[in-house]
């Protein structure tokens, strides 16, 4: 696939640098995500939240979808194998692996796993899309990555075995991480050529056939644990999870992205773990010890010089 410009399809609409803050906004929205999914994992099954969730996210993204249905007539093989990755792969079979991961591995190397997902991201994104990156960028994901570690683990070793590391949980999570990793790099590709609202939706809507037929093949699919009488709960938090980590933080995400390189925007994407920690402080009263915030410091730090080196780029001429 060759490199595609933003500025050349019209869809830079607004700065660079609030492009990859926009990254960031909406990757931190996903924070808030566990908070509903490990509740609603005493009714229901990770394949059936899933479904669920892209149910509603299916009855608002038609009404989009329709809106931008002149775009799909320039849709392409290259475009319909990159819409899979996104929606088959990052919006449905990760999002189950990620879910299962929660549910049957070791949390810490569920954490710790999901946060190698800039390093699958920047790679495909240098193959794939010819993505240069600039000076100092080493040094910076080496101080995010060191922040996401100190947020998640403090100053302790998380794994005293190493069957404690390589699991089923673990093997689901690192899964989840590559193939959010990919999608990151195909929606950049796809934002080449379409809209962010057109992605969004597309990836909504795509996804929802195979989340229906891999929740099929489960035994009982449609029971839900607990009686009918948690409907009521499990539609709240269905609701609002799709709504807020799910429909918000994606069309925030790829607004943002259209103008960021996917190398930048996988980074962008660890202010996931801040929220996670502030939400667990604000909900569920776990104090913010200090290597937490030490982590905080470098995540923000190293997000700020890598939206100032997204600008620098982004003014400079690339040679063809």
């Amino acid at each position: 696939m060759s490199n595609v410009s933003a500025s050349s399809s019209g869809v830079r609409r607004f700065p660079i640098r609030n492009g990859f803050w926009l990254v960031a906004l909406g990757a931190a929205l996903w924070g808030v995500d566990p908070l509903f999914r490990i509740i609603l994992l005493k009714s229901l099954t990770s394949s059936q939240i899933v479904l669920l969730e892209h149910v509603v996210l299916f009855l608002a993204a038609v009404p989009v979808l329709w809106k931008q249905r002149f775009e799909l007539k320039g849709i392409g093989f290259r475009q319909i194998g990159a819409l899979l990755i996104v929606s088959w792969g990052g919006s449905a079979v990760a999002t189950i692996l990620f879910t299962m991961a929660l549910s049957s591995g070791d949390l810490n190397a569920v954490l710790l796993l999901q946060k190698l997902q800039p390093l699958f991201a920047i790679g495909l994104a240098a193959v794939l899309l010819k993505e240069r990156l600039p000076q100092n960028f080493g040094p910076l994901i080496i101080l995010a990555l060191a922040g996401t570690y100190l947020l998640t683990f403090g100053w302790s070793i998380p794994f005293s075995e190493v069957n404690s590391f390589i699991g089923v949980g673990s093997l689901m999570a690192l899964g989840a991480a590559a193939l959010w990793g990919g999608s990151t790099v195909m929606g950049r590709y796809l934002l080449g050529s379409m809209k962010y609202e057109t992605v969004t939706s597309l990836r909504f809507i795509m996804a929802l056939p195979l989340l229906f037929i891999i929740t099929t093949m489960e035994d009982a699919p449609w029971q839900i644990h607990g009686g009918y009488g948690a409907s009521a709960a499990i539609a709240i938090n269905l609701l609002l999870q799709a709504l807020l980590p799910g429909l918000l933080s994606m069309l925030l995400y790829y607004k943002g992205l259209s103008t960021t390189k996917a190398s930048f925007a996988t980074l962008a994407e660890l202010s996931f773990p801040m929220t996670a920690i502030i939400i667990n402080w604000i909900v569920f009263k776990q104090h913010v010890t200090l290597p937490q915030i030490i982590g905080f410091s470098l995540i923000w730090t190293a997000l700020f010089f890598i939206s100032s080196q997204q600008s620098k780029t982004a003014n400079t001429p690339e040679k063809s």
